[in-house]
């Protein structure tokens, strides 16, 4: 089939309260970015893998108080004091690790916007000891702030992360898709990210609908994925390669019963 001219749209990400879902591995973050709740000392470390939603957090957090967004690399100490007359969160910290100007400007930041009596949101993939700041005393006061840490997905929560990531790209894929992709899937926010803009790329490019069929022939061409479906659905082995202790109830291929014992739980629902 010849491909088809596509075009790479960027997604548009809804990053409110109401898009964002509450599970077990991220209720205690999203608890202490409520606006009822004060963070003691007046900050908050918010950590978390690629993708676990941090971003979307902070936006929620920076709507309800006012404050200002900035990636921790942008940080000057000459916007120092503009910066500290609201509520900020910045992000990324650990980037700045071997920039000690950016440090030197974020030390003085946290300083003056806690004396001001605002708020201070500073977020990052590891956990704060794990920083790495070569200014001891920035680092001393990330590790003295609280911690609220987003954990990797369970089922429910990357069934609607990968719901959500297809909407984003304004995609409604048949139902069966995303339990299978949840099956099959390295567990992670960054693996569902990446899955679902593979999706969308082979959808176009073949002007075929996100169906389960197509979520199958991606999957089969990620080497990772591919075999942690094979580790989730064993195929029977053939009585003759079966180890000579194997229960003699076991039925073989060939037979009604091993036929069907070959199939997956997959295949026995259907395409």
């Amino acid at each position: 089939m010849a491909q088809q001219l596509s075009f790479d749209l960027p997604a548009k990400p809804a990053l409110g309260r109401d898009d964002f879902f509450v599970a077990p591995s991220n209720a205690m973050a999203v608890a202490m970015l409520d606006p009822s709740f004060a963070w003691p000392g007046g900050k908050l470390v918010l950590s978390g893998p690629k993708r676990s939603g941090k971003t979307h957090l902070v936006h929620v957090w920076a709507s309800n108080s006012g404050a200002q967004i900035l990636p921790a690399w942008q940080l000057t100490k000459a916007a120092v004091p503009q910066l500290a007359e609201g509520p900020i969160a910045i992000e990324d910290v650990p980037d700045i690790a071997d920039n000690t100007e950016a440090q030197d400007a974020l030390f003085h930041l946290h300083n003056l916007v806690l004396a001001n009596g605002h708020a201070l949101m500073l977020t990052g993939r590891a956990a704060p000891r794990l920083w790495g700041m070569s200014l001891p005393d920035l680092q001393s006061r990330i590790e003295g702030a609280p911690h609220a840490q987003l954990q990797p997905p369970d089922d429910a929560l990357l069934s609607v992360v990968l719901a959500k990531l297809f909407n984003d790209r304004q995609i409604t894929p048949k139902p069966d898709v995303i339990p299978y992709l949840v099956a099959h899937m390295d567990r992670s926010f960054a693996a569902a990210s990446q899955i679902v803009e593979e999706l969308d790329q082979l959808s176009l490019a073949e002007g075929r609908m996100v169906s389960r069929a197509l979520a199958v022939q991606l999957m089969s061409d990620r080497p990772q994925d591919a075999a942690r479906g094979a580790a989730q659905h064993p195929i029977a082995q053939p009585i003759a390669d079966r180890p000579a202790d194997a229960p003699a109830d076991v039925p073989a291929r060939g037979t009604a019963t091993g036929q069907d014992a070959t199939k997956t739980d997959d295949d026995r629902r259907g395409d």
